[in-house]
């Protein structure tokens, strides 16, 4: 039976991942998946998040399961964290999940199972799983215009365009709120704020990807889409990811946040959320999200917390600007400094797929095939040899 099952293809990503570690080549340099690095190339655990540990091995006295929507503590928290001020808690209905992902996946089966197969629009280029997750789901897939054919700036004129023409009652159209991937460029505020009216106006559903909160310009500025989107929308879904601003990859921690107009609506929009839930993994696991609760419920870690999220996205920051300026160095006919107006993990460089195949082959530099590439794997260690082999396959 099993015999006649044929291979499926590689995941675009996390294929790449698999390859670079059959690599044996010591100088090779991935830049593929969007975990953070270090200096030193190594993915941390926060010292707050080491802390927070300490307090719940010693705290805890069971391994019995949570509730179906996760640690109600973690779910106060992570509503606060992302919309606390913006809409009353009271009319948000939360579930913890496992991670970003999970989130997305519980609001998309929340969708087609409750809702007649509304259509979901997306970025044109958007983070590849997105359409992926909607279609299992039942959901059809549409585009929005979003990178400029210089791939250096948003075609926001196409993508207002292309909603208004085309954009129905009912339609959910999902938006990423920071840190764009992969573009890593993001709508400025007076932008997000035609995005909500627009979307408002043609009667359709902003489903929100959150995963970076905190990478692009910090927590507070992080959430001027969530803003503008509040303000016009009554209803929406949010979907947070902690793997990145906690370094908590391996856990898988997320959220699933549906806005809804009323308290009697959020418990009525919480109880499908749980059916979605108890159909896909039954209940989240507790450590990762005990984890978030402590951090953020106790005031000496949640500074330790933010000033060591400021680390990580200066260092990003950094690493970009050095990226643009050893371009430079290198000789690169291109001039890179575009890269400098893009936010959080990602930036697009341009690369080409031909290009990117032979830096893998000939340079061992794993780059995904769109050109995609990670700067917080960029090192002082591998910055030069990286922009010099950027260089040649883009001057020959």
């Amino acid at each position: 039976m099993f015999e006649a099952v044929s291979a499926a293809p590689p995941d675009p990503i996390l294929g790449l991942g698999e390859a670079f570690l059959k690599d044996p080549r010591q100088h090779k340099v991935n830049l593929t998946i969007g975990v953070y690095k270090d200096a030193q190339g190594q993915t941390p655990v926060l010292d707050c998040v080491k802390k927070a540990e300490t307090l719940i091995l010693d705290q805890e006295k069971s391994k019995g399961y949570l509730g179906i929507d996760g640690l109600s503590e973690f779910n106060r928290l992570a509503a606060e964290l992302s919309l606390g001020g913006i809409v009353p808690l009271s009319r948000i209905a939360v579930a913890q999940s496992p991670g970003g992902t999970g989130a997305l996946k519980v609001a998309a089966d929340f969708l087609s199972a409750n809702f007649r197969g509304p259509r979901v629009w997306c970025s044109n280029p958007t983070w590849p799983n997105h359409i992926s997750l909607f279609e299992v789901a039942g959901l059809s897939s549409q585009i929005y215009p979003y990178l400029a054919a210089d791939k250096c700036s948003i075609d926001f004129a196409s993508l207002l365009d292309k909603v208004e023409r085309e954009g129905k009652v009912g339609d959910v159209i999902c938006l990423h709120a920071c840190c764009h991937n992969p573009s890593g460029l993001d709508p400025d505020a007076q932008q997000w704020a035609e995005i909500a009216e627009l979307t408002a106006a043609r009667g359709m559903l902003p489903l929100i990807d959150f995963a970076y909160h905190g990478f692009g310009d910090g927590l507070e500025e992080d959430r001027v889409a969530l803003k503008a989107i509040a303000d016009k929308h009554e209803e929406f879904i949010l979907c947070s990811s902690f793997s990145k601003n906690f370094g908590l990859y391996s856990e898988r921690v997320g959220a699933v946040m549906a806005v809804c107009k009323d308290d009697g609506s959020a418990e009525r929009v919480s109880s499908r959320i749980k059916q979605a839930v108890r159909s896909n993994y039954s209940n989240p696991p507790r450590h990762g999200g005990a984890i978030v609760a402590t951090v953020l419920g106790n005031a000496t870690l949640r500074s330790a917390w933010e000033l060591e999220l400021a680390a990580m996205r200066n260092r990003i920051h950094d690493m970009r600007s050095a990226f643009v300026n050893g371009m430079k160095e290198a000789g690169c006919d291109v001039d890179f400094s575009f890269l400098l107006g893009q936010k959080g993990m990602f930036s697009f460089s341009g690369l080409t797929p031909m290009q990117v195949d032979w830096l893998r082959t000939e340079k061992a530099v794993y780059i995904v095939g769109s050109g995609r590439i990670n700067v917080a794997g960029i090192t002082p260690g591998n910055l030069m040899p990286l922009c010099q082999a950027i260089t040649e396959a883009m001057n020959s």
